[in-house]
Formats: structure tokens, C-alpha cells, sequence
């Protein structure tokens, strides 16, 4: 009991060793590289940034030939860090344990990568270090990589657009045209709830343009809201027509858009971005500005 307790609290790098089997296995890791990043899912977590530490032993299967002090043919360092970094910068995380996963798992997509042992620890929640560790062998990996993901038509409905008696024949034609479809709404024409403070309106105007969203899912049974990047792929690998609910997304978005939600066509020209969206089109509301191929109809015209 008392080696399993050392054990518990040791460095991955022996617990790599301690779990070792007949198959020998080389070894690389990063001890002690700490970063600070914003992360949590408490509100005092929001905002702000605090310390993450990382400790990740990697087992890598020998090379069959000699390495000729070449590192290009080992797996480096490098991509340790940049896993971590990548993982941080694609959106913001409520969960450590996630957080793990998901440098695990990049790491596991590396050829000569077999097993990562991955720990991470919050160092300003506490008296102490806050962590969790995960340990994932390249049979665990089920990350959908973003070049794995479909490229959505994105089209943004105006108040107008959704009360349009045309609304169904539009989704017809999107249907029939075979590209993974997601809506986009705005707030709706009554009155929200005001606050003082920037933060607290901000929430406020993502939860309207939510209820809009579910507007729109109520005049046709095809619409589906989604409100996670889990959701959304999912919705669009079996052809389901998605409304986009915002504030999870925006909320935990690593670089959150510029636009105030109350700038809806502007709030769906970022999400077109960030998922690489094939085409954006806007009915019934002005251009906003955006790189993503646009076509924008008026109501009347309609699709």
C-alpha cells in the first residue's frame, strides 16, 4: 500500500515504468512546464488566467534502425509542447480532465507515440497543486481532428426569415443540395433584460438569441438546436438541419469573436470561421464583414 501511494503521487515518468509490460518501450518526457491559461467551471474562473503545470511521460516504440543522431526521426520534445498549446488555443475548457484527454490524444496521433501518460495540475486554486492524471494508449484515441470535419453552409435567418411562410420550401432546397446545414438566428424583436455590467449583458443577449432558437426549431420539426462542438458534429454527420445555441461556444471560444451578440449576422460570420464553413448566407439582414464566401438574399427572394 505504501509503494502504491508513492506511486500515486510520483512523477508519470515512473509510473510509466512501474506499469511496463513484456513490450519494451523507450521513453520521453516533460516535467514541470508550466503555462497560464484560462480555464474552470466556476464564474471566479472566468476572465481570468491562472498557472497550469504539466507533467507527460510519452512511450514510443524503439526505431528499427539507428537514429544517426538525426531528430527529425525521433518523436520530439516539440510536440509534446505544442500539443499542450494547440489543445489551449483551440477553445477555452471548463475541465482539467479534458484538458488531459485531449493532449493525450494528440500526442497519440504521432506514428511512433504507443502510450501517454498526461498530468496536469491548477497551482492557484489552493494551498497546494489541484490535478488530475490520465493515462491513454493509441487505442483511446476518438478526437475528431478539425481537418476530419464536414464544411457547413451556415445560413443566417432574420426575424423576417423565420416567420417567412416560405421557411419550409427553404429547408427543402437545403436538404436537397446534400451540404451539412447550420442555421443561425439573432435576438428576437422584444425587449431583453438589461444589466449594468458588460459580462452579465452579454450572457443575457446569448440567452435571447437561444430562445430565437428555439423559435426557429418550433416551425419546423427538421431543426435541431445544438450548443456544443460535440453536438454539432454529430448533427452534421447524419444530415440533421442544426440551430446554433451561441453562449457555450462563444463563452469557452479561446479567442472569443470581437462582435457584440446583439450583431448577429457579425456573431455568425465569426462562427463560420472558426468552423470553416463553406458558405455563408444571410437572409434578410445587411452584409457583415467576413472572409467566408457570402451570398446575402432578401426575404422576399428568399433562397
Amino acid at each position: 500500500m505504501t509503494q502504491d501511494i508513492r506511486l500515486a503521487f510520483a512523477h508519470p515518468s515512473e509510473r510509466a515504468e512501474a506499469m511496463a509490460g513484456d513490450d519494451l518501450l523507450d521513453r520521453i518526457s516533460l516535467r514541470d512546464h508550466v503555462v497560464e491559461a484560462e480555464i474552470g467551471a466556476f464564474q471566479a474562473e472566468r476572465g481570468t488566467t491562472q498557472r497550469l503545470r504539466f507533467n507527460v511521460v510519452v512511450e514510443v516504440r524503439p526505431l528499427s534502425a539507428e537514429i544517426d543522431d538525426d531528430v527529425d526521426r525521433i518523436l520530439s520534445y516539440d510536440k509534446v509542447t505544442e500539443a499542450i498549446a494547440h489543445e489551449l488555443a483551440a477553445e477555452r475548457l471548463n475541465l482539467l480532465e479534458t484538458l488531459a484527454e485531449r493532449v493525450a490524444e494528440r500526442i497519440l496521433l504521432e506514428p511512433q507515440a504507443q502510450r501517454a501518460f498526461v498530468r496536469v495540475e491548477k497551482l492557484d486554486r489552493g494551498p497546494g497543486a489541484l490535478g488530475v492524471e490520465i493515462v491513454r494508449g493509441r487505442g483511446d484515441v476518438h478526437h475528431v481532428q478539425p481537418e476530419d470535419r464536414p464544411h457547413p453552409v451556415i445560413v443566417y435567418l432574420s426575424n423576417a426569415a423565420i416567420a417567412a411562410p416560405a421557411l419550409p420550401r427553404w429547408l427543402d432546397r437545403l436538404e436537397a443540395e446534400g451540404a451539412p446545414v447550420l442555421l443561425c438566428v439573432g435576438t428576437p424583436d422584444v425587449a431583453a433584460p438589461q444589466s449594468a455590467v458588460a459580462p452579465a449583458q452579454r450572457r443575457i443577449d446569448l440567452l435571447s438569441i437561444e430562445q430565437n432558437a428555439w423559435v426557429l426549431a418550433g416551425r419546423d420539426p427538421r431543426c435541431v438546436v445544438v450548443a456544443t462542438r460535440t453536438e454539432l458534429d454529430w448533427s452534421m454527420k447524419h444530415g440533421q438541419i442544426a440551430v446554433w445555441a451561441p453562449s457555450k461556444i462563444v463563452l469557452d471560444a479561446a479567442q472569443g469573436p470581437r462582435t457584440q451578440p446583439k450583431d448577429s449576422p457579425g456573431l455568425a460570420a465569426w462562427f463560420a470561421g472558426e468552423i470553416s464553413a463553406r458558405e455563408l448566407v444571410i437572409i434578410g439582414e445587411a452584409a457583415p464583414a467576413t472572409d467566408i464566401p457570402l451570398r446575402v438574399v432578401s426575404v422576399e427572394a428568399g433562397l
